[in-house]
């Protein structure tokens, strides 16, 4: 494995705050992305409070060759999970709330439904957390895509992860027009703000990374995060390049002269990375 540049690198930080967030979760038995696809912002964000939820279980029905969360048969769902994420986000205390998921094509309504009643539960104990949901694809499923509309997230966030060239070689299960379609779709049936980012360093260049925000821009996704991705193992993809804050600028640049007017943009930006500072200036 590359040695990453000093700029990717966080200090390791232990705080009160930090094990409070980590007594919370543990107490109420919840996954996080945080801890299981290994985000290099955890603890900076455990020490605002904060965590992205990762509901459904902790392994997931495709194999992603970048992620680093493990692919199996999953688990029947846990049906009490909705509460204990309204539980933990009000002893958290929590005004901004992100939920992701693993990817679970076993369901019928690949979890939709599940998303929707964590949206429920969270404004029955505190009507006035702002809600961002982070999902799979649903396999385009206009039926899962309506229930979610219904239950009203603030944000609707679904990554296309990569440019279009690359997208079938780290995506194998996934497909690069059908993510677009699901971000189209929210869009256009309802007033829900949309979001999408992708990874850079997997081999893609400048004009790639600006046809794939074009993209997201063509079917009007409000809010853009672009990170570098760091290769979890030594079995996954492999890191072709490491952009420099100088290049981070450029692309920066690019997202506005492309039209859009939110985003976060760096090394270590990740999906949820600011999420509410982003989404504040959208809502």
């Amino acid at each position: 494995m590359t040695r990453l540049p000093e700029y990717l690198k966080r200090p390791i930080i232990d705080t009160e705050k930090t094990k409070t967030v980590r007594r919370i979760l543990k107490n109420k038995c919840l996954n996080t992305v945080c801890e299981n696809a290994r985000c290099p912002n955890k603890n900076e964000c455990y020490q605002k409070n904060t965590a992205t939820f990762l509901i459904m279980g902790n392994v997931c029905t495709r194999n992603c060759r970048y992620c680093s969360i493990t692919a199996a048969k999953p688990a029947p769902l846990d049906t009490e999970e909705p509460g204990r994420i309204a539980e933990a986000i009000r002893d958290l205390g929590l005004k901004w709330a992100v939920i992701t998921s693993v990817t679970r094509d076993d369901l019928k309504d690949g979890g939709a439904e599940h998303f929707a009643k964590c949206i429920y539960e969270i404004r029955k104990l505190t009507s006035d957390v702002k809600i961002e949901i982070l999902t799979p694809d649903f396999k385009g499923d206009k039926a899962a895509l309506d229930t979610i509309i219904q239950a009203l997230p603030n944000v609707f966030n679904h990554n296309i992860e990569t440019v279009r060239k690359i997208f079938k070689t780290a995506r194998p299960q996934g497909n690069y027009e059908r993510s677009l379609d699901v971000l189209k779709y929210i869009k256009d049936n309802s007033n829900i703000k949309t979001k999408s980012g992708l990874m850079i360093g997997l081999g893609e260049n400048l004009e790639d990374i600006k046809s794939t925000l074009e993209d997201l821009r063509s079917v009007n996704c409000d809010i853009l995060t672009i990170g570098q991705y760091i290769q979890p193992s030594k079995e996954h993809l492999e890191v072709t390049k490491f952009y420099t804050l100088e290049e981070y600028e450029e692309l920066k640049q690019m997202a506005r002269d492309i039209g859009f007017k939110h985003f976060q943009i760096g090394p270590l930006v990740r999906s949820s990375y600011n999420a509410a500072q982003t989404a504040d200036r959208v809502l």
